[in-house]
């Protein structure tokens, strides 16, 4: 993941109104929306009655988005499918693109999920005063008391504002976890190497411990001691590389190691906040377009 902790890199900027940035996050979000425009494409086109197995992958990702909207919105809210599946995949898609190295993941900017927190209450908005009017809008802001009313608007307004730091906040979070990682591992390996490269016979005691730990492993049938006698091994071959002059200044620590927490802060994470954000999205819209028989009830 690409986060820069002091914020978007701006690539330039555009000189009208004012001037216009083009930052990290405006390619980031680019180039998302053209992949996407470009699967959709591709993915829709040549449709077939018998469908073929990729056609039958998008189906069914398209009839799970579906049947999920229907199944907490009500069917009568089908028609949210489009606008919730821009949004969840537009998520997934900015959080992954950190994962390229050279973009930067579009949902650490606070600007991105803030806009689609906002792109949601106006929605619920638009839809309680079409369904009650403007004046029995402004009505609900005064239920049950008119003392309430202060905290009725506050909530209204802190509901996109939360929506958007749950989304960035761990989204971000596990960037600079991970920037720091990358940097602590760098100074590990310094050191690490720094007493491998004393003298050629430190790394080939390692190696040899590494090897003596592995064979008990085996004969114990001991994962730990296995995976212990691996570790070792590796460490002292690189301490003889160290001491070649191959390996020279080259933060070995930071192969590998951080892969593992990607997994977490890159896939998990970021599909877990996109669903969530889908679904908190679906809750609120939902609330505010209930289905025809409550409404008329209501009015």
């Amino acid at each position: 993941m690409n986060v820069n902790v002091t914020g978007p890199y701006i690539y330039f900027t555009i000189p009208i109104f004012g001037g216009i940035p083009i930052t990290q996050t405006t390619v980031s979000l680019l180039v998302v929306t053209v992949l996407l425009m470009l699967a959709a494409w591709l993915l829709g086109r040549n449709l077939t009655k018998r469908p073929g197995k990729l056609q039958v992958l998008t189906e069914k990702g398209v009839m799970t988005l579906h049947n999920l909207v229907c199944e907490t919105m009500g069917p009568h809210n089908a028609h949210w499918t489009p606008y919730i599946g821009t949004i969840f995949l537009s998520s997934i898609c900015g959080s992954l693109i950190g994962m390229t190295g050279f973009l930067r993941s579009s949902t650490a900017d606070l600007s991105v999920p803030l806009t689609w927190g906002i792109m949601t209450s106006v929605i619920i908005w638009y839809n309680s005063i079409k369904r009650n009017g403007f004046l029995g809008w402004l009505k609900g802001f005064t239920e049950p008391v008119v003392v309430m009313t202060p905290m009725n608007i506050i909530s209204e307004i802190a509901q996109p504002i939360s929506m958007a730091f749950r989304h960035f906040g761990n989204v971000a979070g596990g960037g600079v976890i991970t920037s720091i990682l990358y940097t602590a591992l760098g100074m590990a390996s310094s050191a690490l190497l720094g007493v491998l490269s004393g003298t050629i016979a430190v790394p080939i005691a390692v190696i040899a411990l590494g090897i003596v730990l592995f064979v008990l492993g085996m004969k114990k049938k001991k994962t730990a001691l296995r995976i212990t006698g691996i570790a070792f091994a590796v460490i002292g071959i690189l301490g003889v590389l160290q001491n070649l002059d191959i390996l020279s200044g080259l933060p070995i620590l930071t192969f590998g190691i951080p892969a593992v927490l990607s997994v977490y802060f890159d896939l998990f994470s970021g599909f877990v906040q996109a669903f969530v954000f889908s679904l908190l999205s679906m809750v609120y819209i939902a609330g505010a377009c209930p289905p025809p028989e409550e409404a008329g009830s209501e009015a």
